[in-house]
């Protein structure tokens, strides 16, 4: 079969956009949505002047912002990707939703799931779009894996195995706990979100792990139980691993390659018949969910159904869970 790849970015309607907090994703989100898309990055803003002022020069930004509150009032910009550690993504999506503009909020979503309910209900009070900025769910290697899975090539599933490992508990906001820290949040949420994406919200949660000395997570291993299928999945952030993924049916099995959230290809191991690969070439890779956004905007759409407001509460209600399993609290809770 010829799998769909999904929409073309370059096809969505224009978006004005300006960037919360000035690090490093931001700079990856300010480079792929002006080259891939008809959308624009017109401004920047952050706490200090002078840092939002040389993101905006190294990377073609039209306005620098010395402060959030001057970002979120600024009229040309319709949504705000919000890119600040998890710990502030709550109170930066209330205050870009409450100046009435549409957000993409960077995995993830934020700390709890009390959290997203609250920046979510909010949105909805103010007739705003919001989505968490998971980036793999509108991927082309994505589209093509859901669309495999439901032509039956590899049957009923049974059962999945997805982990992110990285070297980085050295990265200093990592080991903070008031910086929402750890690997779940910043690693392990790709691996549950793909499992909620290919089997679903599950029916059981079971986790165990490790904590740093400072209390949060360093490594996990969970499993997701449902009615007929089973997923395996872990991170850590003191190695890095194959990350990859695979995903067995009655019929067959698919593994996906390393990065297996990144851009990138798969594999359908059919029992009957020859393997057979898909490998969309992929420049960029944040323009995909920027596009969604513009498209859903421009449609007065509040939420995606590829990365509905439900499913968001509910990956972040199983990281709840997975963290009261391995007993790690984050100030405030």
């Amino acid at each position: 079969m010829t799998p769909d790849l999904g929409p073309d970015p370059a096809d969505a309607p224009p978006l004005r956009w300006g960037i919360l907090a000035a690090g490093g994703i931001a700079r990856k989100f300010a480079a792929d949505v002006p080259a891939h898309t008809a959308s624009t990055v017109v401004a920047v803003g952050s706490r200090a002047l002078d840092r939002a002022e040389a993101f905006a020069a190294a990377n073609a930004v039209g306005r620098a912002h010395g402060s959030y509150e001057e970002l979120v009032a600024d009229p040309e910009v319709e949504a705000v990707y919000v890119a600040s550690p998890h710990s502030e993504h709550r109170d930066h999506a209330l205050l870009a939703i409450e100046a009435g503009k549409h957000v993409l909020v960077e995995k993830s979503f934020t700390r709890n799931a009390a959290e997203a309910r609250e920046v979510l209900d909010a949105a909805r009070e103010r007739g705003v779009f919001a989505m968490e900025a998971m980036w793999s769910r509108f991927l082309p290697h994505m589209v093509a894996l859901r669309d495999v899975i439901g032509s039956g090539a590899i049957g009923e599933l049974v059962a999945m195995y997805a982990s992110h490992s990285q070297a980085i508990s050295h990265v200093p906001r990592m080991a903070r706990p008031e910086l929402a820290g750890g690997a779940l949040l910043d690693l392990g949420i790709y691996p549950v979100a793909f499992a909620f994406d290919i089997l679903g919200e599950p029916t059981s949660v079971h986790a165990t792990g490790q904590l740093t000395e400072a209390g949060v997570d360093a490594t996990l291993a969970i499993t997701f139980g449902y009615e007929r299928a089973v997923a395996q999945l872990s991170s850590t952030m003191l190695a890095r691993g194959h990350n990859i993924a695979e995903i067995a049916g009655t019929a067959g099995r698919i593994t996906v390659d390393a990065t297996f959230f990144a851009p990138g290809s798969f594999t359908v191991h059919p029992h009957e018949g020859e393997p057979w690969r898909v490998a969309p070439e992929v420049a960029g890779g944040f323009q995909y969910q920027a596009a969604e956004v513009a498209r859903r905007v421009r449609a007065g759409e509040h939420e995606s159904p590829l990365r509905p407001w439900a499913e968001i509460i509910g990956t972040q209600t199983a990281m709840d869970e997975i963290r009261r399993q391995v007993g790690m609290v984050l100030p405030g809770e």
